[in-house]
């Protein structure tokens, strides 16, 4: 059980990132009174799918590439992991990761910062340097990393948005939700949650995370085939449960705060951070922005 546990928070870790952090929100919001059907679809592409393609991948006999050679051709295995790993990695989700927690943890810092005579693209490029040094220790010391990632980083930062999406769900309780945006409606909310929880990219990651889940799981020596395939399914029901109660919750914040028409005719505003960081501030006041900072630096960081 402790082995699953642990392997569990690893990969929530990973998984969790600044996909995850800002679409339930956003989805909360344009869901409106379809809210159900939408998270029910967020969770099962950007929930099931990733557990689902974890536990195939960690308990088949050989792995996704040997799969792919062997029922495909080993020019498409090589190609497609390529692109896979290029998508989930410098092309898309790492990229994002930085310029995520950037935009809600310092970018209102902006002003104060230009007072002193740093702008907004200095301040951005010294943040990149410093979260990307820090990630690049992380991942040099690999003896340490279920220490410091498995056991310390996922349980505060799990905490913390706990803390968020409670204390929300109990202030904004008595808000009706917006008026559904028109592609939630005409039965259209359970297909448009199900293509914004696959934007998460985790479908995709679970196929390169089942490799960090066997190789973590090797370490604790297992007894049999069967105690380590109980153990991968453990995993994916700790992932399961951890990410279902948060995109649950954010969804929920999301769908109850009401969001100015102002910022919601605005295209350049991230629906989801907006949300996110107006939520903070409202809920704790003058700590709201270091709160939320340290809340999704963690989470991002977690996953680059």
């Amino acid at each position: 059980m402790k082995k699953g546990l642990l392997t569990g928070l690893l990969l929530f870790g990973f998984f969790f990132g600044a996909g995850n952090l800002i679409f339930p929100p956003s989805l909360g919001l344009f869901s409106g009174e379809y809210f159900w059907p939408a998270i029910a679809g967020f969770i099962l592409s950007g929930v099931g799918i990733p557990i689902i393609t974890l536990i195939v991948g960690a308990t088949s006999n050989g792995s996704f590439k040997h799969e792919l050679e062997t029922k495909v051709h080993s020019v498409f295995a090589v190609a497609f992991l390529a692109i896979l790993y290029l998508s989930i990695g410098p092309f898309f989700a790492i990229p994002r990761t930085a310029t995520v927690s950037y935009s809600i943890s310092i970018q209102p810092f902006e002003s104060a910062l230009a007072s002193m005579g740093i702008s907004g693209t200095l301040s951005l490029f010294i943040y990149t340097v410093l979260y990307f040094a820090a990630a690049y220790w992380i991942a040099i010391h690999r003896s340490t990393i279920l220490n410091s990632i498995g056991k310390i980083l996922t349980p505060l930062f799990a905490g913390l948005i706990l803390v968020l999406v409670l204390l929300g769900a109990i202030k904004y309780a008595g808000v009706a939700p917006m008026q559904a945006a028109t592609a939630y409606q005409n039965g259209g909310s359970f297909g448009n949650g199900f293509i914004e929880g696959y934007n998460t990219l985790d479908a995709l990651a679970s196929v390169a995370f089942c490799v960090v889940a066997v190789n973590t799981l090797k370490k604790f020596h297992f007894s049999s085939k069967e105690e380590f395939t109980k153990t991968i399914i453990g995993v994916g029901l700790v992932t399961a449960v951890g990410f279902s109660i948060l995109y649950l919750g954010l969804a929920n914040l999301g769908n109850h705060f009401t969001v100015p028409a102002d910022v919601l005719a605005d295209n350049a505003v991230n629906k989801g951070s907006y949300i996110l960081a107006a939520a903070s501030k409202d809920i704790f006041g003058v700590f709201g922005q270091v709160f939320l900072g340290a809340m999704v630096i963690l989470t991002c960081f977690t996953t680059t």
